[in-house]
């Protein structure tokens, strides 16, 4: 059976999801235009901001299929994705989860639900800008998830290119939103070294191979 679907994980994530459903009766001020990334991270400190269910298991399929040695994931919160990435690491029987974040409130609740979870040792929890905190990664990578603030899925990638491995898969969350069109843009042009394909899964998926590495 898997560990997604078996406890401790499978009741974390419930509880975790139901928890998220708060989200839209959250009272949060208007931030000035042009907050910073920090800025929007504060104020949003108490918003799960989640991967569906649906959009969970289908990381942990491509995760489990692909069977990476190293994931990156843009974008932690309350580690809801990072569970569904861990639970496929702990499936396949290798490999590891390094994913970032920039609220520390956040940072703190994921690393307990991650321990809780039991998957604690195959994720590293890096607490910061994901300019920098990424930038210290230097294996190649097999698997990338960006689903943190999405101006800027187009400048993590690109920090993260030199160190893909060929073939690797790129998947960029809320494909539908707006702000996600600068990315989509460089992805879907073969000139860039990508072929990718939208998945109709919640607020949509890019999913994206690494042709040319």
């Amino acid at each position: 059976m898997t560990a997604l679907l078996t406890e401790p994980i499978n009741g974390i994530l419930d509880r975790l999801h139901t928890a998220s459903l708060r989200d839209d009766d959250l009272d949060i001020a208007p931030l000035p235009s042009g907050a910073s990334a920090q800025q929007r991270a504060d104020a949003l400190a108490s918003a799960y901001m989640p991967v569906s269910t649906q959009g969970g298991r289908l990381l942990y399929s491509l995760a489990r299929s692909a069977r990476p040695q190293t994931i990156v994931e843009f974008g932690t919160s309350y580690g809801i994705s990072t569970l569904y990435l861990a639970a496929a690491v702990l499936d396949n029987g290798a490999g590891r989860v390094v994913t970032t974040e920039l609220s520390a409130a956040k940072v703190a609740a994921a690393r307990a639900n991650l321990a809780e979870a039991g998957v604690a040792p195959l994720v590293d929890v890096l607490a910061g800008d994901a300019r920098q905190t990424l930038s210290t990664i230097d294996e190649r990578i097999g698997l990338v998830l960006l689903d943190g603030w999405k101006d800027l899925y187009l400048p993590v990638l690109r920090l993260l290119e030199p160190r893909l491995a060929p073939g690797a898969l790129v998947i960029g969350d809320d494909s539908s939103f707006a702000t996600v069109q600068p990315y989509l843009d460089y992805v879907r042009d073969p000139a860039n070294g990508y072929l990718s394909v939208n998945f109709p899964v919640e607020d949509g998926m890019e999913l994206s191979c690494r042709i040319d590495s």
